[in-house]
């Protein structure tokens, strides 16, 4: 006879399988129903042919970006400070919809690339930009997405089942969903399990309180639970000020993982309405998702870092629910990866197959291709990120060797005319070389203890000088400034 702690993980399992297996077939129907002709064409496969509501926008930017790295990798700082980061997210998030989404639709852009690629009028500056995607795509967010996801199952489903296996399985499936069906599959998907992932974790932040009364104070040290970072804390709070507000624009206007989902509406309207709901559901609902388990779990179990999301949902909710939430956890690390694969596969067949090798008369065929080689790589990356003390941490440091210096390119194309590719293409790699230098010379060796994001706006400024600079010195191009009021009369 079976005993009553096997009973509840054959019905936790039962139950993780039909829901994903049912989100799985809802996302098939809906993707079927879709009039849309399927060409093989960079629109058709990346921007999920012009297609997408408002609705599957908000969704897949919320579900893209929503994953174990924030749940998992947040609520594993057990701090409530780690808020700010989705609080600051909703600024970012307005840029989008009112600056950048207009602009992307007037150049009609399939990467974010290729806005910087007319206003520099070089191919240059964007070739080197999509590497720069491209390599922190593959080497930084698909395997840190795989980690955490795998690092989830194991907390909730114990057994002496490795991470690597778990990670292995949920990029399989994942890479299924971006081949077979694009970015159309891949927004119906972040849709449908966004409501079940938004609507369980506000569950678990419910149940999570009640386990300690409602008493979220009790027993927890004070900088768990104040919003306002001392110096030595993730987020001191003068960094709100400085580098925190350029990182959102960063990611959430110029990134290509994000902005893909913005680019694949039918018109400039009907993408800002989504990317607004994206904010809403931003201010909203994430933070006290993110922040909220993690300090009950410090008050539980104590500091047990990463760990501390998946041990506590397997606490919180009965053997039946937890396997339901496991389906949607995975469904969340699903739809990132698949989104972002998507998005890698749309840089590399646009940016550099189409320009480099041969034009792309069939976008699914080296998409599936590209996908499962990118996969592979990102599954062997995995056990690279166990090494870290807090994985949401490490992602925003290393964050910074592109984010700065992608973001001083825009920056300078946008704000200035006459200004050359190669002049950008300097301010970049000044940027990238000064923070490389930061986070693996001055830092480690405290020559310069300044804070990451504090040190951010110092990339940022110099990458923007740098570039200028080199446009007048050695490019013999005097920059015209034309400000914000140019960039607003285009936005309009």
């Amino acid at each position: 006879m079976p005993t009553e702690l096997q009973t509840d993980g054959i019905v936790q399992t039962a139950v993780f399988l039909a829901l994903t297996l049912l989100v799985a077939l809802a996302t098939w129907w809906k993707v079927r129903q879709s009039r849309a002709t399927h060409d093989g064409s960079g629109k058709d496969v990346f921007l999920a042919g012009g297609g997408l509501s408002w609705m599957f926008v908000a969704g897949s930017i919320t579900l893209t970006n929503l994953s174990t790295d924030q749940l998992v990798g947040m609520n594993g700082n057990q701090m409530l400070l780690l808020a700010w980061w989705e609080i600051a997210g909703f600024f970012g998030l307005l840029i989008l919809a009112w600056v950048f989404v207009p602009l992307y639709y007037r150049n009609r852009c399939t990467t974010v690339t290729e806005l910087l690629e007319r206003r520099y009028g070089g191919t240059s500056i964007r070739t080197l930009i999509s590497g720069l995607f491209l390599f922190g795509n593959i080497v930084i967010y698909l395997p840190a997405a795989l980690y955490s996801g795998g690092l989830f199952m194991q907390s909730l489903f114990g057994g002496t089942t490795s991470v690597l296996v778990f990670a292995s399985i949920l990029a399989v499936i994942s890479a299924a969903y971006s081949i077979l069906g694009g970015l159309r599959a891949v927004a119906v998907m972040d849709t449908f399990s966004g409501i079940g992932v938004l609507g369980l974790a506000l569950l678990i932040v419910f149940l999570s309180l009640a386990a300690v009364d409602f008493d979220l104070v009790t027993g927890v040290p004070t900088e768990r639970l104040t919003m306002i970072g001392g110096d030595d804390s993730p987020i001191p709070w003068h960094t709100l000020f400085t580098g925190m507000v350029f990182i959102q624009i960063f990611y959430w206007s110029t990134n290509q993982n994000i902005t893909q989902k913005a680019m694949a509406a039918p018109s400039v309207e009907e993408a800002r309405k989504g990317v607004l709901a994206a904010a809403a559901i931003r201010i909203l609902v994430v933070p006290p998702i993110v922040v909220i388990p993690g300090v009950v779990a410090y008050k539980l179990f104590g500091d047990i870092g990463d760990a501390a999301y998946g041990r506590l949902v397997a606490e919180v909710l009965p053997g039946w629910l937890s396997g339901a939430f496991a389906a949607m956890v995975a469904a969340a690390v699903i739809t990132t990866f698949s989104a972002v694969l998507n998005s890698t596969v749309a840089l590399y067949s646009v940016d550099f197959h189409d320009k480099f090798i041969g034009r792309v008369h069939d976008h699914w065929r080296l998409g599936a291709i590209v996908s499962v080689i990118t996969t592979g790589i990102a599954i062997l990356l995995v056990p690279v990120f166990q090494n870290a003390d807090s994985i949401i941490n490490l992602l925003q440091q290393l964050n910074g060797l592109f984010s700065m210096p992608i973001l001083s390119a825009f920056i300078v194309g946008l704000l200035f005319r006459n200004v050359g590719a190669w002049a950008a293409i300097f301010g970049v790699l000044w940027g990238f070389s000064v923070y490389a230098l930061y986070t693996f010379v001055w830092q480690p060796a405290g020559i310069l203890t300044l804070h990451y994001i504090h040190f951010m706006v110092i990339v940022l400024a110099s990458s923007v000088i740098a570039a200028l600079v080199f446009n007048r010195v050695a490019l013999s191009r005097r920059a015209e400034y034309i400000g914000l009021q140019a960039l607003r009369a285009e936005t309009t």
